[in-house]
């Protein structure tokens, strides 16, 4: 991946991300190949073609993450990994759910916090052998609804909340081990989850009110943001949560 004044070389990096069949998931695969990462992506139909956008540059293992055994087959495939990227997931309200209902609300946090516990506990020891300047890295995908209450999405907010103390205390514990853990905090970004709330001006306006920089997030603003978390420039960086919101979370 290149900008104007920056570039990434991930050539030799093995690459996994849940959920990169679509939207940010999607962006921050492509990021990473075009960097020269060996990417896998999972997703949950059985195989890659059965998606309408050609996946033939990756790796794909079937996998859905509300599924602990499927967890633990997929992490246990990662002998050589470097970086895993906690992507997969989705706000089950935009499905039509309601996550007030107990059984939702505790699908919303096996989906998004337990499943990410689960996936970077069974690929650590493939991460502590990383060779990457900086050491493998865990990054997790949080939200504005980590900081903010939401009341459409008590369920995805509460798990994008504990995502932000898993991020810490896995830091804390795994240093020592050669493995940093991050997390970036998307902004209101267009992607199939937020298809609809980008279409709703109720949405959108408030939001870019909100905005300092007076736009809404494209999937590479957040693939740039990952991407610099696992590379060398951000080698001493492990435990933090950088917000890519255009300004949101701090405009008064």
């Amino acid at each position: 991946m290149a900008f104007q004044n920056l570039s990434f070389d991930y050539s030799g990096a093995n690459v996994l991300v849940t959920g990169g069949t679509s939207g940010l998931g999607a962006a921050i695969a492509a990021a990473y190949r075009e960097a020269g990462a060996d990417v896998t992506i999972t997703g949950t139909r059985a195989g890659p073609g059965d998606y309408d956008s050609d996946l033939g540059g990756y790796r794909y293992l079937q996998l859905d993450v509300e599924q602990g055994d499927q967890i633990d087959a997929v992490a246990a495939q990662q002998q050589r990994l470097d970086i895993l990227v906690n992507n997969a997931g989705l706000a089950l309200a935009s499905t039509g759910l309601d996550e007030w209902d107990p059984a939702v609300f505790d699908r919303a946090l096996s989906m998004h916090l337990s499943s990410a516990f689960r996936m970077a506990r069974g690929c650590s020891d493939a991460l502590s052998q990383s060779q990457l300047n900086g050491g493998g890295s865990v990054i997790g995908i949080a939200s504005m609804t980590s900081f903010f209450g939401i009341g459409l999405i008590p369920g995805y907010g509460t798990a994008k909340t504990g995502l932000l103390g898993l991020t810490r205390v896995l830091a804390v514990e795994w240093a020592k081990r050669n493995i940093r853990v991050n997390a970036v905090a998307a902004g209101l970004t267009r992607s199939r989850m937020t298809a609809g709330t980008f279409d709703d001006p109720r949405w959108t306006a408030p939001t870019l009110e909100r905005t300092p920089m007076g736009r809404l997030g494209e999937p590479d603003d957040i693939a740039a943001a990952v991407l610099f978390l696992s590379s060398g420039a951000a080698s001493w960086i492990t435990g933090q949560v950088l917000p890519v919101d255009g300004g949101f979370t701090v405009s008064g």
